[in-house]
């Protein structure tokens, strides 16, 4: 086992988000508390909101509402997620998840809009939330605005060329990933040596991810980082010291661990 010098923000709490256009990393403890994303989408130039089947249940409006640039309740939040999903069929029904389930995006976290000139609301006092998803499918970072005070999708906007930091719940799943791939074999080792035990999954660890994209020049399989999901690893043992595993990065669109060149 090594020092490891981890980024002082790879921390975060699932569920919300950062200032778009940051990176920063997710965290997973056992499986971990969550990452934000960045965004700096492109747009897909049209809103997929009124495709939703007519069996899906309205969502509720959130019980417990902010005012202005407050932070998002977590009625909020929810009722933001949810109105996402509900107005677009695609995103709940033929995407995929980090764990390639077929059905909704992986979810990644919700934000306040950003802020505009009259301080975030639009003009019309309206609180308004950005809600990200990343569609395994095809390797798509979805955002959608979610105007609170009306309970409507506003906007909607597919990039396949962003890689926000990972949520917890990949975070979690890139280390499970590893366990079950040969170059994992170190990782189990250092935790043999201790703790004693067995290290069989993520939750026995304290996990941070932060998201890989392959330098230019870079060969091989991790060259594909950027167009697909990796992310880098610091793990470790909870209450414990810290196993050095960033020589390794794992592919969550391809489901390998990789080793750097």
């Amino acid at each position: 086992m090594l020092a490891v010098t981890v980024p002082l923000n790879a921390a975060g709490q699932d569920g919300t988000a950062g200032a778009a256009g940051t990176d920063r990393p997710g965290r997973a403890d056992g499986p971990g508390r969550a990452a934000s994303a960045d965004g700096a989408p492109g747009t897909d130039g049209a809103s997929r909101a009124d495709d939703a089947p007519g069996v899906v249940e309205e969502p509720a409006p959130p019980a417990e509402t902010g005012t202005g640039r407050d932070a998002l309740t977590p009625d909020e939040i929810e009722a933001a997620r949810d109105l996402a999903l509900a107005r677009d069929r695609g995103l709940r029904t033929a995407a995929e998840d980090v764990r390639g389930k077929d059905g909704d995006a992986q979810y990644l976290s919700t934000a306040l809009a950003r802020p505009s000139g009259d301080g975030g609301t639009g003009g019309d006092g309206h609180r308004r939330a950005e809600v990200y998803f990343y569609d395994y499918s095809d390797d798509t970072l979805v955002k959608k605005t979610v105007d609170l005070t009306d309970h409507e999708v506003v906007a909607s906007e597919r990039n396949g060329n962003a890689q926000p930091p990972p949520s917890r719940a990949e975070a979690a799943e890139a280390v499970d990933v590893l366990l079950d791939s040969p170059l994992g074999a170190g990782l189990k080792e250092d935790y043999r040596a201790a703790t004693g035990r067995t290290l069989a999954r993520a939750a026995q660890l304290d996990t941070r991810g932060l998201t890989y994209r392959a330098p230019e020049g870079v060969t091989g399989p991790a060259a594909k980082c950027g167009e697909h999901r990796c992310v880098r690893l610091f793990t470790r043992v909870a209450d414990g010291p810290w196993i050095d595993v960033r020589h390794l990065v794992v592919d969550l669109s391809a489901r390998t661990a990789l080793r750097l060149p």
